[in-house]
Parts: C-alpha cells; sequence; structure tokens
C-alpha cells in the first residue's frame, strides 16, 4: 500500500499530524532568539599577562617571548600572534577549525599553569579568553547630569549598573568615561632622604594598615559574635596620621613626610553626551540570547530610570538590535511578497480558486514546520536562514502541483475524485520524490564547507533541505486528501455563464 493510499484513507491522522507540525513550529517560532548572522565563533584563544608600569621591550622580553615558547606546542594550533604593550602583553593562538575550543583552553590551561613560575613577581596572573562574538557590546548608552565627571561616574556604577544587570539576557555593562577617584600621596624627596625612610617602606605600611582583620570569637551566653578590627582608612586624616616609622623613639607620621590629597585618575580620554560631559555604558548580552529582545527591555529600563532617577537622563546612543530588526523585517517582507507571487502565478495558470487552495496549504506547513528545526538544533532566526526559506517558498509547491495536476488529469478520464486522487497521487509520487532530491542534491554540497563560510551557509542549506522534505511530505499526503475532497472539474464549456466563466473560456485558447 502506497502512502498517497494511505492518507487518503484516514484523512484525520493526516490532518492531525499538519496541525502538530504547525503547533510545534508557531511555538518554536515565538521561542527562537533573533540576530543579525549565525552565532560565528572563530577558534582563537587569547592569553593576557598585566605587569604594570613596564614598558613593551620588557613585557616582550620576560613575559610574551617565554609565552609563547611555552604555548607553541598545543596540538592543533595554527597560527600564534603577540601583542607587546605598556603594562601588559597578550599572545593569540588560531586553531584549525573545526578544533574543540573546550579541550584546546583546558590544554592552554595547563601549560599556562607551568609557566606561571616563570612570571615576575609583580606580574598579574595570566587570564585566558575565548573568542566570543557574542561579546561585543550591543547597545551604548549616554548618561549625563548636573554633576562632575567623578560623581557621574559613582551614580553610573553604583546606581544605573545594577538596574541594567537586572534585564533578561544581559550579560554585562562596562562603564567608559567620567573620571575615577584616586588618593595621591606625594612623598617629599628631602624627608625621606633625610630620615632613610625607602618608598617601599611607605607602601607597606599602607598595604598593612588599610585592612580589616578577623579577630575570631567571643561567646556571651548562648550567643557568639565575631569580632574584626576595622583598619582600612574611612578619610584622609586617617592615612595623614598613619605612623611610618619611629625614628630615636618619636613618631614619624604620613602628614610629616607627604602631602595627601583627595583627587581623581589622570584624564586619558573624555566623553561627551550631547555636548555635555557624561559616562558611556556599554550594554553586552549573554550568548544565545535574543538580541532583539533584550534591546526591548534595556529601552523600558531607560525609560523606567529616566522617570524614577530626575538627577540623570539617559540617552540610547547606539542600538544593534535596531539594524537587526530592519534587516529581519526587509528579508520577512520578501518571504511574504514571494509567496504572494506565487500564489498569484499559481492561481493565473490554473484558473481556479480551490486547486490554488489546495496547493498553498503546502507552503505554511513546509515553512512553519522548519522553525521547529531551526529551534531544536540551536539556529536563531537570522539573515542566512530567513534567506533559505526565501529561496525555498518558490520550490516547496512544485511538488504539489504535479499532485493536483495529475489528479485534474484522472477526473478529466472520467474517474470518480476518490479514484482519481489515489492512482493519480501514486502515478507520480516517485516522480516527485526524485525531484524534490534532486533540488536537495543541489545544497548538500554546502553542508561540507569549512571556515566562516561553514557557519553562514550551512544553515541557509539544511533551512532549504528541511523545507523541501516537508513540502514532499505535503506533496504525498496533505495534498492528495484535499484533493480527493475538495477539487473539482470546471463545467463544460457551454454552460460557462457570467464574467469568469467567459475569462476561463477565453484562457483555454491561449
Amino acid at each position: 500500500m502506497s502512502i498517497p493510499r494511505i492518507a487518503i484513507e484516514r484523512p484525520v491522522t493526516m490532518f492531525m499530524i499538519s496541525i502538530v507540525v504547525v503547533l510545534i513550529g508557531l511555538i518554536s517560532l515565538f521561542r527562537l532568539p533573533v540576530d543579525l548572522m549565525p552565532d560565528v565563533t572563530y577558534p582563537s584563544i587569547t592569553v593576557r599577562v598585566g605587569y604594570s608600569g613596564v614598558g613593551p621591550t620588557e613585557i616582550e622580553t620576560l613575559i610574551v617571548r617565554p609565552l609563547e615558547q611555552t604555548l607553541a606546542a598545543v596540538p592543533g594550533l595554527e597560527r600564534i600572534n603577540s601583542n607587546s604593550q605598556e603594562g601588559s602583553g597578550s599572545v593569540t593562538l588560531n586553531f584549525a577549525w573545526g578544533t574543540d575550543l573546550s579541550d584546546a583552553t583546558d590544554e592552554v590551561r595547563t601549560r599556562v599553569d607551568r609557566f606561571r613560575g616563570r612570571l615576575p613577581e609583580d606580574a598579574d596572573p595570566p587570564s585566558i579568553q575565548k573568542f566570543d562574538s557574542a561579546a561585543a557590546p550591543i547597545m551604548s548608552l549616554g548618561v549625563e547630569g548636573e554633576f562632575d565627571s567623578v560623581t557621574l561616574r559613582e551614580i553610573a556604577e553604583n546606581d544605573l549598573v545594577p538596574r541594567f544587570e537586572r534585564v533578561e539576557g544581559v550579560a554585562a555593562v562596562t562603564v567608559n568615561g567620567g573620571l575615577r577617584r584616586q588618593i595621591h600621596i606625594e612623598l617629599s624627596k628631602e624627608k625621606i632622604t633625610a630620615l632613610d625612610l625607602s618608598v617601599d617602606r611607605v607602601v607597606q605600611s599602607i598595604r598593612s594598615e588599610n585592612q580589616n582583620i578577623p579577630l575570631g570569637e567571643v561567646s556571651e551566653g548562648a550567643t557568639t559574635y565575631l569580632l574584626r578590627s576595622q583598619g582600612e582608612f574611612r578619610d584622609l586624616n586617617a592615612i595623614r596620621d598613619l605612623v611610618v616609622l619611629t625614628k630615636n623613639g618619636v613618631p614619624v607620621y604620613m602628614r610629616d613626610i607627604a602631602d595627601v590629597r583627595d583627587t581623581t585618575e589622570d584624564v586619558r580620554s573624555f566623553q561627551r553626551i550631547n555636548g555635555k560631559p557624561g559616562v558611556r555604558m556599554q550594554i553586552t548580552k549573554q550568548s544565545g540570547k535574543n538580541t532583539v529582545a533584550i534591546a526591548e527591555g534595556v529601552r523600558a529600563e531607560i525609560a523606567r530610570t529616566n522617570r524614577e532617577v530626575p538627577t540623570v537622563h539617559l540617552t540610547l546612543i547606539n542600538d544593534s538590535a535596531k539594524f537587526i530588526e530592519r534587516s529581519i523585517a526587509s528579508v520577512r517582507e520578501h518571504v511574504y511578497l514571494g509567496a504572494i507571487l506565487v500564489m498569484g502565478i499559481i492561481f493565473v495558470f490554473l484558473r481556479n480558486v480551490r486547486s490554488t487552495v489546495i496547493i498553498f496549504t503546502s507552503i505554511p506547513i513546509s515553512v512553519i514546520g522548519t522553525f521547529a528545526l531551526l529551534y531544536f538544533a540551536g539556529f536563531t532566526l537570522n539573515t542566512m536562514t530567513f534567506g533559505g526559506l526565501a529561496l525555498g517558498v518558490g520550490m516547496v509547491v512544485d511538488a504539489s502541483i504535479v499532485v493536483l495536476e495529475n489528479t485534474f488529469r484522472h477526473m478529466e478520464m472520467g474517474k470518480p475524485r476518490m479514484q482519481a486522487a489515489v492512482e493519480g497521487s501514486e502515478e507520480v509520487w516517485s516522480a516527485i520524490l526524485a525531484s524534490t532530491l534532486t533540488h536537495i542534491a543541489v545544497f548538500v554540497p554546502l553542508l561540507f564547507l569549512s571556515g566562516v563560510s561553514s557557519i553562514l551557509f550551512v544553515q541557509l542549506s539544511i533551512v532549504i533541505i528541511f523545507s523541501l522534505g516537508m513540502s514532499l511530505f505535503v506533496a504525498v499526503t496533505i495534498v492528495p486528501v484535499l484533493c480527493s475532497r475538495l477539487l473539482k472539474l470546471p463545467p463544460p464549456e457551454n454552460e460557462r455563464t457570467g464574467l469568469t466563466g467567459r475569462l476561463y473560456t477565453w484562457s483555454e485558447h491561449l
């Protein structure tokens, strides 16, 4: 027994299967993350080491070159790049496409641990970072207000950042611009020389005194108290009254050898928002999250913050979600337009509303069912996947047209509608299978691409292949069922009346 015959004999089952496919596809559609392009993860790992106050030449000699020698033997490594600059050095490892970055990161971490003993004592611990395309900020916000640069930055870091970090999907919020508060202790060279006092001694005194020290527990009855010594500096006077050393029984205070001032860090960059000094906040999303949905949440939080915090004003400077929305909307518009044109052309040639409706069922079932594949495969709604749907819209109706036309031919031979649907479908279903596989074969080579092109075009080819497969399923199941219930022959030429009948008769002679 053939598949079309089984479908025609069990129409309710076929309709229920189609409804389930459409339902799962619609649920997947509303849950799919939206992005501009597929997530491109370059096989790259970067190792960074900070060494404050050291020039590029020393960074290269003490850190970068030994680190390159240590990491050069990592398996799968194709290219290694290094960068030395004042205060830090980095080594970037580029691996072959297809390398498991998790295993490569473990290998790099093992070799970096062996290298730690060769680092200078004052150097920062090495940090290992994998390339992540989602690490780029998706939005930039401007913060302006009638405050100085230090206060404005503190408001952004302490009050505004926690607000936006609570937005669903936001991974991190970074603050740029403004000035950080700094306490400058300017030593007098003449005084510390006269006291034979080294700078390291002063630094060590500040470090040892500026900390809270736990003192243990004290029990009183059934209650136990945790005690600590609060030694952190709370104001400038506490620093000025710090005893640096004792000379001949006389204490030497910090105010005796240094000038302690409450000031700011050196100005290395400057931010202006609407012509006024301001602060910029950059929003980074979590990997795999919906960029458009996150942007909507951030915009809502901006409006809420402007209402609840009147002393500052937030302005949306850059929003990549807008470009994504426009791009996806443009592709979506072409999908709709393509579907309308396909149905219009089909109606012109078939000249029958029922036949056009039967063919039209293959488009939503094939397209909507494809969204389920995108969801379970971990894809996103992006330009490439929507482009695959746009390319496949015109091809998904081919098999259905062949089935309907052959069924119509059998009905013209005088066979009952049910028999014509069965025999017409059985005659051509192997042919449409071969035709669909021919279309699929065109896109199969794209599955074997490598590099960045594989990430971009593999999703497009998978979408087209799956939508064509869904169209084949519709052509051998739903279309025969609809033909056996809805399809009917046009009236004879002498019985055609009205404008519609005359147009149909005229088109027959073209």
